[in-house]
């Protein structure tokens, strides 16, 4: 049960991953600044969609539990609001976003060159939120109902798209940095937008009706309470990344750059352990839901094992070709050097971060968001 709801979105993953090294294979054509640019803001954008990730978690918890206690009508209201209020909250804070663009990237120490790229994504990002929103909400309602294959195809589409239009908009263009954030937020937002409009389709298990879109004071509280805690915990790693990458500039656009490619690589052997996390919160969501907790630890214990031997497996793999991999995505030889030192020692580390993203599936899909935040 495990692998047939973690292979597709180790699949999702695997495909947002290669998305994300293509976006900076094509980024690092313009510049190594133009990559230190778009590295420098990502905590930013990470910061504002951590609100949003958060009640996504909470909505896939609270659908899978309720389809596991058969109360069908509950998820599918549960479902509703998610849609709603994750619509609404995208608008505020990417509006919120924009405004302060400009003086955030000044105060982490943002100037030159640096500032006009990471502007240049930012600004774009920040508008185009409720796209990501939208896309993270679907994707919710479909985990939490067992279904990770639907997720997988509109995922799978919307970077297949997005990998056309990259270059497109880059280069065809002459956008530059912004036509990689303007590709992201079309392809994102056409796929995000057919993905809600089949939640209301009549073959669909858990179909919805508009009234389901209506707020729902009790449904909505129970959704914030317990988002609230992850969505706090998200936002925390998006600061401390922020100040990381303050630090990191420091250094020098080089190393900011060798961090960029080194995060992007690394990501690469974490999907496995990603993938089964978010199964793992489903699974353990549904059997807590039927009252099967000896099952739900079974859960959790095969899980851990399986993890930890992925990532073991990927990361002796991969570690005779860190330098070959990291040359792929730049020829400063400053830049290498300190890539491959980095993704060296990230690997070695790697599969402590199995234990992580288990710990984390098992505190979601209980609802212990608090646990799950700490």
């Amino acid at each position: 049960v495990i692998l047939t709801l973690s292979l597709p979105i180790m699949l999702n993953n695997f495909l947002r991953t290669v998305y994300n090294l293509t976006d900076t294979f094509f980024v690092s054509k313009i510049s190594d600044n133009a990559v230190a640019g778009v590295q420098f803001i990502w905590p930013l954008i990470f910061l504002i969609t951590s609100f949003g990730i958060g009640m996504t978690i909470a909505t896939s918890s609270i659908i899978a539990q309720y389809i596991g206690a058969h109360m069908k009508e509950k998820a599918r209201r549960t479902a509703g609001q998610s849609i709603s209020f994750l619509f609404v909250l995208s608008l505020v804070l990417g509006v919120i976003g924009y405004l302060f663009a400009p003086a955030i990237i000044r105060a982490m120490g943002g100037t030159g060159e640096l500032y006009d790229n990471a502007y240049a994504y930012l600004s774009i990002m920040f508008l185009g939120m409720p796209t990501t929103f939208l896309l993270n909400a679907y994707n919710a309602i479909k985990q939490g109902q067992g279904d990770t294959i639907s997720p997988l195809i509109i995922g799978g589409l919307s970077i297949g798209m997005n990998i056309i239009l990259d270059p497109i908009f880059m280069f065809v263009l002459n956008m530059g940095v912004q036509g990689a954030a303007i590709a992201t937020v079309i392809s994102t937002g056409i796929f995000a937008l057919y993905g809600i409009f089949t939640t209301f389709d009549a073959k669909q298990s858990l179909k919805l009706e508009l009234s389901d879109l209506r707020f729902d004071k009790e449904i909505l509280m129970k959704i914030v309470n317990i988002g609230l805690p992850s969505s706090t915990g998200q936002a925390m790693t998006a600061f401390g990344f922020t100040i990381l990458n303050v630090f990191l500039v420091s250094f020098g656009e080089i190393t900011l750059t060798a961090f960029a490619i080194g995060n992007r690589i690394s990501s690469l052997i974490m999907m496995p352990a990603m993938g089964i996390g978010s199964a793992l919160a489903t699974i353990v969501g549904q059997n807590l839901g039927a009252d099967n907790v000896s099952r739900a630890k079974l859960a959790v214990r095969s899980s851990t094992i399986m993890s930890t031997i992925f990532l073991v497996i990927g990361g002796l793999i991969m570690l005779p070709f860190v330098q070959k991999i990291v040359e792929a995505f730049s020829s400063d030889p400053e830049v290498i050097k300190n890539g491959t030192e980095y993704l060296t020692m990230i690997i070695w580390g790697i599969p402590l971060m199995g234990f992580f993203q288990i710990l984390v599936g098992t505190f979601q899909g209980a609802g212990h968001t608090v646990s799950a935040m700490i």
